[in-house]
């Protein structure tokens, strides 16, 4: 960082001080927003104002997961502000490292040509910027507009995010008198009606996959969601900048502003809930709960639902269904292939297999594990070997990606050295001491739950040739109930 950078307001970071000069940690404004349940909406809003820069539209499409595996993707975001936003210096290092190596590995060309980098500090700093207007305008439409020194000093907390990531903040103007001439720049001339807007606003909402710990109540959630989707997409559009709003084409119903502001109004009365209700990480780990983990939250809720399922059971038993015919083996194995396509390797869900998919894993992997170099490049170099090798065995058409009939015509190939070579690299990198065995800390901070005791041997621990055949048995296909499918295929 330059000494220019470190000057600058906002760029002060560390969190050394006290009081009204610390800028990370506990007192700041950033901790009393991240547990405040209004700014669920306005994270929303601030992801459509970001997914509509086209740089940053063009990166989710092409690599994010957030369609298929939103509540995965949202712990991992709490996670990381968290870190970012701590008191721990060298935590909020290492974090920055971290989402450094994940943004190098992202860029490439839009369906314009056009290049996109999720590098490019202008465009970082369009997304920071975007979660602070955001939190600003959370206040006004609540009702409680920021005062001008708590605005200020929100602005600096930013600005001092960004320079913790991006080295420095230059690239958001110095003052807050000088962002919003800025942001309506960036609304005006840059913003566009994106695929992923699009994405955001009409279909992940409205497609929105129960969270693990509720798959198994599917009528209770299509209901929920029915309800709740369409209802959060017209109040984050009518949150949206006016100007834009208007060149994006994006329609806005009678009574829309009114249902804005009543629904900000509305959330934020769950403010006056005790201490400890809606705290932002409690909520993202109960929503991520696997349902057959060993949490006793996790216990609790399976129960009921467990109760709920008897109910619903014996209201099908009065009205039964007709019977589904009996298919064959052929079409039961291609019918498992392509289920196994969709859940566990279309990691995107634009339909193919091919690089940012396996990346994805690999993201994944690497963040549970908290990886540093060079686990994690390990990590991706093996994923990366299997692509190579599925793309040479399954790309039949050559169009660079493998699609569902393609894998369902060719599941066996899956199994092959690259993907033993990532099987053996997934071991060493959980295997945290070097021992040769998994133990029951390693296996929990890889698969979020206790040894079931078909998985540990005799000495409690998991041996690198059950971790291997168990890792390729999964990702060919051949078997279902493993540990892996939370890790890989959960939402």
């Amino acid at each position: 960082m330059t000494d220019t950078a470190r000057n600058e307001p906002g760029n002060t970071g560390g969190a050394s001080g006290a009081g009204s000069d610390r800028l990370f940690g506990p007192g700041s404004r950033f901790e009393a927003f991240f547990n405040d349940p209004r700014w669920a909406l306005a994270v929303v809003r601030a992801t459509v104002l970001e997914a509509a820069h086209p740089q940053v539209g063009a990166a989710l499409v092409d690599n994010s997961t957030f369609v298929v595996h939103p509540w995965r993707r949202l712990r991992n975001t709490v996670v990381s502000l968290q870190r970012m936003f701590g008191a721990d210096d060298e935590v909020r290092r290492r974090e920055a490292a971290r989402l450094n190596r994940l943004h190098a590995r992202i860029r490439g060309t839009d369906a314009h040509e056009r290049p996109y980098d999720a590098m490019d500090s202008a465009v970082r700093a369009w997304v920071v910027a975007t979660l602070f207007e955001s939190s600003v305008t959370m206040c006004r439409l609540s009702g409680q507009p920021l005062e001008q020194t708590d605005m200020e000093r929100l602005y600096a907390e930013f600005r001092a995010y960004l320079a913790a990531l991006d080295g420095d903040a230059r690239h958001l103007p110095a003052t807050v008198q000088e962002f919003w001439p800025y942001y309506d720049r960036v609304v005006e001339e840059e913003l566009e009606n994106t695929e992923a807007m699009r994405v955001i606003l009409y279909r992940l909402f409205d497609h929105l996959p129960a969270p693990p710990l509720l798959q198994g109540l599917p009528t209770l959630w299509a209901a929920g969601r029915a309800l709740a989707g369409p209802l959060v997409g017209v109040v984050t559009v009518a949150s949206l900048p006016e100007p834009f709003r208007r060149r994006a084409g994006l329609p806005e119903l009678p009574g829309a502003q009114t249902l804005m502001q009543g629904a900000y109004l509305g959330v934020g009365l769950a403010r006056f809930l005790p201490s400890g209700w809606l705290r932002t990480e409690f909520l993202a780990d109960l929503l991520t709960l696997s349902p057959d983990g060993d949490d006793p939250r996790a216990r609790t809720i399976g129960a009921l639902r467990d109760r709920m399922r008897r109910a619903g059971a014996l209201v099908r038993l009065i009205t039964p269904l007709p019977p589904e015919p009996d298919p064959d083996a052929g079409d039961a194995a291609r019918r498992g292939a392509e289920e196994f396509f969709a859940a566990v390797l279309d990691q995107t869900g634009d339909g193919y297999l091919d690089w940012p998919d396996l990346a994805a894993m690999a993201r994944e992997i690497a963040g549970r594990l908290d990886l540093d170099e060079p686990e994690e490049t390990r990590l991706y170099d093996a994923f990366a070997g299997w692509w190579r090798e599925l793309q040479a065995a399954l790309d039949t058409d050559g169009d660079g990606r493998v699609s569902g009939p393609e894998y369902a015509a060719a599941v066996p190939s899956l199994a092959g050295p690259a993907l033993i070579r990532v099987a053996e690299v997934l071991f060493d990198v959980t295997d945290a001491n070097g021992d040769q065995r998994i133990d029951a800390d390693e296996y929990r901070a890889l698969f979020r739950r206790g040894f079931r005791r078909d998985r540990a041997g005799a000495d409690d621990t998991y041996g690198r040739g059950a971790f291997v055949r168990d890792f390729l048995a999964f990702m060919a296909g051949r078997e279902r109930s493993s540990p892996y499918g939370p890790l890989l295929a959960d939402a």
